[in-house]
Parts: C-alpha cells; structure tokens; sequence
C-alpha cells in the first residue's frame, strides 16, 4: 500500500512536468524578443522571432516606430528586424505585431522611457560665471598646497609622523 501512494505522487509530479513543458517550449520558441525593452525616444529597436519556422521573410508593425521588415537573421530560422523609435514619441508601453506567411500574426509589448539628458549636468555652486568658480577653487587648491608647506616645516628633524 506505501508503495502504491509513493507510485501515485511520483507520476503526478513527472505527469506535471510532462504538460508544462511542451508550454514552456512554444511560448520561448515562438515569441519574439525586442532589445532594448526598454528604449528612449530615438534609440533603435531590434525584434527578433522564430515563429516563422523557414520563412525568411516577416513583416513588423510598431505602434511606435510604424512598419519594419524580418529578415534572415544570423541564426537559421530566425528572422531580425529593426525599427527607430520617433524622437516625438512619448513615454508608455507600445505594441509590436510580427507576421509571418501563411497565417502566423505575434503580438508583445515594449517600454518606451522618457528622454534621456544628454549632455554635461551643471553641478556647481550655481552660478553662471564660471570664471567665479574658478577663481575660488585656485584660492583652496593654493590654500591647501601652502598649509602642507607649512606644516612639512613645523615638523622637528628626524621625527616622522
């Protein structure tokens, strides 16, 4: 009888795995991947499926950057696309539909981030001479430059700290 129960459990658990791996299998070997997930206006968007099987061809639609065409990627059965992402664009999650022939239509999602700053971020003392900022770090470099001078001569010969 303990036999019976361990026999039941261990083909329940194997009986699971069976069913969740075919799953497994088609959702990672028949989507599509869009890099960078998360992009900013501007940026280039790759998408890349093996939905296609031997097709090596697939057209692509983004609700963001609007229709782009998959070709034969570097992989066989891969197909690569690429799309930018409008400068106007504004943040949210955007759709990418890929199809491919006879009847095969994907459809995922990808984050388009606010802009980006570009260029140097002012980190100063606020003000907008910089000849000011200037001059002053020249007063503390000179002023720390001579208290180590003057402090090297305070010092008795032939004791070290």
């Amino acid at each position: 009888m303990r036999y019976t129960r361990v026999g039941a459990g261990i083909g329940l658990v194997v009986g699971a795995l069976a069913l969740s791996v075919p799953a497994a299998v088609a959702a990672d070997g028949s989507g599509i991947q869009i890099r960078p997930g998360k992009a900013s206006p501007g940026s280039t968007i790759t998408v890349s499926t093996t939905a296609c099987g031997k097709e090596t061809y697939g057209k692509g639609t983004s609700e963001a950057g609007g229709a782009f065409h998959l070709f034969k990627g570097e992989r066989a059965g891969v197909l690569t696309g690429q799309f930018k992402v409008p400068e106007d664009t504004g943040p949210g999650v955007h759709g990418v539909t890929v199809k491919c022939p006879p009847r095969i239509k994907i459809t995922d999602t990808h984050l388009i981030t606010a802009d980006s700053p570009s260029g140097p971020v002012d980190a100063g003392f606020g003000a907008d001479d910089k000849s000011t900022q200037l001059a002053l770090g020249g007063v503390l470099i000179a002023g720390a430059a001579a208290g180590g001078v003057l402090r090297m001569r305070r010092r008795p010969s032939g004791v070290r700290t």
